[in-house]
C-alpha cells in the first residue's frame, strides 16, 4: 500500500497538562460552528509518508504549513528535512527497513519542543509546547482547532477508509460492518463543520464524520506555536504565552 501509517501506541506522561484541567473554572466563549484554517490550500505534499511510516513527522510539517499560511506566506520544507527529523526523533536509519517503525506522538512533540524541526535553511523551528485534549469531548476538540490552528491526533485506521482500489475515500465515516484495523496513524485536523473534522493526511484533505472520529481516535494534542499566537493575536484558552510556557516546565529538557 502506498499510503503508509506509522503511529505507535499512545504514550502516557502524567507531566503533560490536560485541557480539561486548564479550563476548569474558566468561562470561555463557545467555539464557532465552522472553522477552516486551510486558506483554500488543496495539496500539502505527502512528506515521505508514501514510502515510510513517518506520519508523526509528516504531521508536524503539515502543521507548519497551516500556521505559516495563516501568518502571511505558506512555507513547505523539503523531504530531506522530513527524513532528518524521522531519523532524529524516531530512530530511523536510511536504508535499514527494520528501523522504519513509526513514532510515538508524545515523543515527537517533546522532541520538536526541546530541539525543533529541521528547516531547509539549516535552522530549527521549535514549538512552545503541547497540551492533551480529551477526544471524547467534542467541544474541547473544536476549541483546540479554533484556538491553536489545528489538532494533532492519533487514531486506529479501519479498512473502511479505503475504496475498492485501495485509495482513501474523501469522506471517512464509521461503518459498523468494516471495522478491521490496519494500524495506527497520525494526522492533523485543520477545521470542522457539523459533519465532522477536516483533516490533512498523505498530502491531501479528507472529511471525517464525528462518528468516525469518536470511534477511532485515542489521542489529541493542541500544539502551541509561537508564530500562530503572534500572528493571530489569540490567547489560547485565555492564557498568555508566558503562562503557556510555564505549563511546559515539567516536560522541558
Amino acid at each position: 500500500m502506498k499510503f503508509k501509517l506509522g503511529r505507535k501506541s499512545r504514550g502516557y506522561d502524567s507531566k503533560i497538562m490536560h485541557m480539561s484541567a486548564l479550563m476548569m473554572k474558566k468561562q470561555l466563549p463557545a467555539p464557532p460552528e465552522n472553522v477552516d484554517w486551510t486558506k483554500g490550500m488543496k495539496e500539502f505534499g505527502v512528506m515521505k509518508n508514501d514510502q515510510l511510516g513517518c506520519c508523526t513527522i509528516s504531521g508536524t510539517y503539515h502543521a507548519r504549513q497551516i500556521w505559516t499560511a495563516n501568518v502571511l506566506t505558506e512555507k513547505t520544507e523539503t523531504d530531506d528535512c522530513v527524513l532528518k527529523l524521522y531519523e532524529e526523533a524516531c530512530g530511523y536509519k536510511p536504508g535499514d527497513s527494520s528501523t522504519d517503525n513509526g513514532g510515538v506522538e508524545q515523543d515527537v512533540l517533546k522532541f520538536i519542543m526541546n530541539t525543533g524541526i529541521p528547516l531547509s535553511d539549516g535552522s530549527r523551528d521549535k514549538i512552545i509546547g503541547f497540551i492533551e485534549v480529551d477526544p471524547r469531548n467534542q467541544t474541547d476538540v473544536k476549541i483546540c482547532i479554533n484556538d491553536f490552528g489545528l489538532a494533532y491526533i492519533g487514531f486506529e485506521v479501519p479498512n473502511s477508509i479505503y475504496d475498492e482500489t485501495g485509495e482513501p475515500k474523501q469522506t471517512w465515516d464509521y461503518d459498523p460492518e468494516h471495522t478491521e484495523v490496519e494500524g495506527g496513524h497520525c494526522i492533523i485536523l485543520v477545521g470542522y463543520s457539523d459533519i465532522g473534522p477536516i483533516a490533512i493526511s498523505w498530502g491531501s484533505i479528507y472529511q471525517l464524520t464525528w462518528s468516525f472520529f469518536s470511534a477511532y481516535t485515542d489521542e489529541v494534542y493542541a500544539i502551541i506555536s509561537p508564530d500562530w499566537i503572534a500572528s493571530t493575536g489569540k490567547d489560547p484558552l485565555g492564557m498568555t504565552v508566558l503562562e503557556l510556557e510555564d505549563l511546559m516546565q515539567g516536560i522541558k529538557q
